[in-house]
């Protein structure tokens, strides 16, 4: 409550250490306002295992499983490579006119998935997500540019319930400037029923 009335907010430096950070560090999650999109699976059985829990790592393995995020991305060759937690290399980055280096923070990735051309790291929540840090989106991303030379995507990812049926959020992101905090931009959304 102390750093929000104050506009702090707080980034890992190194494990056990953290920046207090004067600004915004959050980011709206936009609504998304268009039509749903009928999607269809692109399974021909049904993944029983795919009911059993509420988790978000089930919804995304469901919606990977069924091709709708290499649909959305636009990437037929995608496949899971990272997943779990890693540590970051050292880099540094600007938030407004501070300059930040980091070493060795703890990230976690709910799912990776690199194609030919591409790496897509995804952000997955289960609930009716209105803000974000953008941390979450961040560190990874910076992480994976360091570690590869192709291009890497940040996607956001939401299973929501509408009208009793589950429904896929999808947000594809990007850092206008790898090196600035809070270039993030929406790039495009949509939404989905799996049928």
């Amino acid at each position: 409550m102390v750093f929000k009335e104050n506009g702090l907010f707080l980034l890992p430096k190194q494990n056990g250490q953290y920046y207090i950070v004067k600004g915004e560090g959050y980011m709206d999650i936009p609504e998304i306002t268009t039509p749903i999109l009928n999607y269809h699976k692109q399974l021909d059985f049904e993944l029983e295992s795919s009911i059993i829990g509420n988790s978000e790592m089930q919804y995304v393995d469901f919606a990977y499983a069924n091709s709708l995020i290499r649909t959305f991305i636009n990437d037929r060759t995608l496949v899971l490579t990272i997943r779990g937690r890693k540590y970051t290399p050292e880099f540094d980055f600007n938030v407004g006119h501070h300059n930040l280096k980091i070493k060795s923070v703890q990230t976690e990735v709910d799912a990776g998935y690199e194609g030919a051309s591409s790496i897509v790291l995804i952000e997955a929540k289960n609930s009716n997500t209105q803000n974000t840090i953008i941390r979450q989106l961040f560190y990874p991303y910076r992480q994976w540019t360091t570690f590869t030379k192709k291009p890497v995507l940040t996607l956001f990812f939401e299973k929501r319930v509408i009208n009793n049926e589950n429904i896929f959020h999808l947000w594809l992101y990007e850092f206008s400037n790898p090196y600035d905090y809070k270039s993030i931009q929406l790039i495009r959304s949509a939404r989905y029923r799996i049928i």
